[in-house]
């Protein structure tokens, strides 16, 4: 019987709509955290001069300029991550949702950590990953062992490294502003204070690159995962291997003869008896074996010889 054509899974949710809307907000994500680094970049200069030339209202103001252009550059890119981060949620659980089809009962988690372990403190760091690389397994068209991850495994780095580096620059420029605010300009610290506040600045300008950089390469991802899915989803059921003879029409199909121990008889095919029919008489043998040759009874062997 020849190969049926290839299908569509039924279930499975392809469209394009949300994946091209996801692919446009992580490009103007990645656009608002160049101006971050941009800004970081300023924030650094001004407070190296405050450093160099010491406290004064020139370069005061123009350290107070750097931290507010810092944080209208930070807003613009947090309104638009909050954007970007319900879409990514809604297109992460539905190609979760399609991999279950492709390959049910074989993820770790359920449907709805797809969605939510974005947003679950602590298990954000390894949860999704996890629920990405079932996703995958079940997306590869040649099978689990062959779905490509290399990409997947690069933007995870990127985002985790970024996440971690931000972390340690927001905790190094807290405790450097607590200390100057308490101590005041006359402490004979206030310069190492400072230097600490531009290392956050370089810290921050750096895992603004390193996340606009995961930023490109999850519309990868995105482009990636679904190709996956498509071509997944257009393998169709597996041939089937040839039958035996069919029966005329109205002759019921019998199923393989039985062997001696309950077991089908090599080669019998459907409709085929096992052996021929056993012959009526004397020389018939005995338990439904086929019947044997007369014997000549003046010696061994067949009559006649």
């Amino acid at each position: 019987m020849p190969a049926m054509p290839a299908m569509p899974v039924g279930a499975a949710d392809l469209r394009r709509g949300l994946r091209i809307a996801l692919s446009v907000l992580l490009s103007v994500c990645v656009v608002m955290l160049l101006f971050v680094f941009w800004a970081r970049v300023e924030q650094r200069s001004a407070i190296q001069a405050v450093i160099d030339d010491g406290v004064s209202g020139s370069t005061v103001d123009d350290a107070n300029s750097a931290d507010s252009f810092v944080v209208g550059t930070q807003l613009l890119y947090f309104l638009a991550l909050v954007a970007t981060s319900a879409l990514w949620a809604v297109w992460f659980r539905r190609a979760r949702l399609n991999a279950e089809l492709f390959a049910p009962g074989t993820h770790r988690m359920g449907t709805g950590w797809a969605a939510g372990a974005w947003f679950t403190p602590v298990v954000n760091l390894w949860f999704p990953k996890q629920i990405a690389n079932d996703i995958y397994r079940a997306s590869a068209p040649a099978g689990p062992q062959s779905a490509p991850k290399g990409l997947l495994n690069t933007w995870w780095c990127l985002w985790i490294g970024s996440f971690v580096i931000n972390a340690i620059a927001s905790v190094t420029a807290a405790t450097a502003s607590a200390r100057l605010r308490t101590r005041g300009y006359d402490g004979s610290t206030w310069e190492s204070d400072v230097d600490s506040l531009k290392s956050a600045a370089n810290l921050s300008a750096f895992a603004a690159l390193l996340t606009a950089a995961a930023g490109v390469l999850a519309i990868f991802v995105v482009r990636q995962l679904a190709r996956l899915q498509e071509q997944r989803a257009l393998m169709g059921p597996a041939p089937m291997g040839p039958m035996g003879p069919v029966p005329p029409m109205g002759v019921p199909m019998q199923a393989p003869a039985a062997g001696p121990y309950g077991g089908p008889v090599p080669g019998a095919p459907y409709g085929a008896p096992a052996y021929p029919p056993a012959q009526p008489g004397p020389a018939a043998g005995g338990w439904g074996n086929p019947a044997q040759p007369p014997q000549n009874p003046y010696g061994n062997g067949p009559a006649g010889h």
